[in-house]
């Protein structure tokens, strides 16, 4: 691939990123108050998955897309700092990390699409005991704790940190794009660690909203300045 197709193809997904984390966004959002329901205790949670079950399956369909692409992305950039060379020992290391952080989003995720249905349908199950409705909030508290630490823990904070501030690093160092977006990719994984603090005990509530957002600003500053060089690249 050349320079300017590695360049265009990058700047595309990129932007293709930075928007579509908004649409789990907006129809799990108003389905189930997302992300603020992951804390939502279960016997209020259960009944409202399985009302909104459909709506929750598409749009955490589409929070899987998202993270599955965050593979590509971080393959992509890493070629990008590298300006089509042969990739570094520490841009490998920080592709690892992105390469991490897509698998434990995926593992996070992939509970609300299989385990979760499944628990709030027979939560709601007219027949299900009182006894078995309390296995099964424990087993929905145990899961989502689990789960939910290794998709947002260590999938959207920890692995997805160490891997934007290594490539934020590079960038200071490069010497084809702009230092202000390794500046500006320092700052959105600032933000993202500060999401660790959840384990705690530190409830940021809608901060986490802001941590991801400023990540997005990062996809689509870099994606329209990948976009604006290669135009003025020579083909092939």
């Amino acid at each position: 691939m050349s320079i300017k197709a590695l360049y265009r193809t990058t700047s595309l997904v990129l932007i293709v990123e930075s928007f579509l984390i908004f649409v789990p966004m907006l129809i799990l959002g108003p389905a189930i108050n997302w992300p603020a329901s992951l804390s939502t205790p279960a016997d209020i949670m259960l009944p409202l998955l399985f009302k909104q079950a459909q709506l929750v399956r598409i749009g955490y369909f589409f929070y899987l897309l998202y993270s599955l692409l965050f593979w590509v992305v971080a393959l992509l950039t890493a070629r990008v700092v590298a300006n089509g060379d042969a990739n570094p020992l520490w841009l490998r290391v920080a592709t690892g990390f992105g390469i991490a952080s897509t698998v434990a989003r995926a593992l996070g995720i992939i509970r609300w699409l299989v385990a979760m249905p499944a628990l709030a349908t027979l939560y709601a199950d007219p027949s299900t005991s009182a006894q078995t409705r309390e296995a099964i909030i424990v087993v929905y508290k145990v899961l989502n704790d689990y789960a939910g630490s290794v998709g947002e823990v260590l999938g959207v904070s920890l692995f997805a940190v160490l891997w934007l501030t290594i490539l934020s690093i590079a960038l200071l160092r490069s010497k084809t794009l702009p230092h202000w977006l390794g500046l500006l990719g320092i700052v959105a994984a600032l933000f993202l660690a500060s999401s660790l603090l959840e384990m705690f005990g530190v409830d940021l509530g809608a901060f986490i909203v802001i941590s991801v957002t400023m990540l997005q600003i990062w996809f689509l500053s870099t994606g329209v300045v990948l976009f604006l060089i290669q135009k003025n690249l020579p083909a092939g």
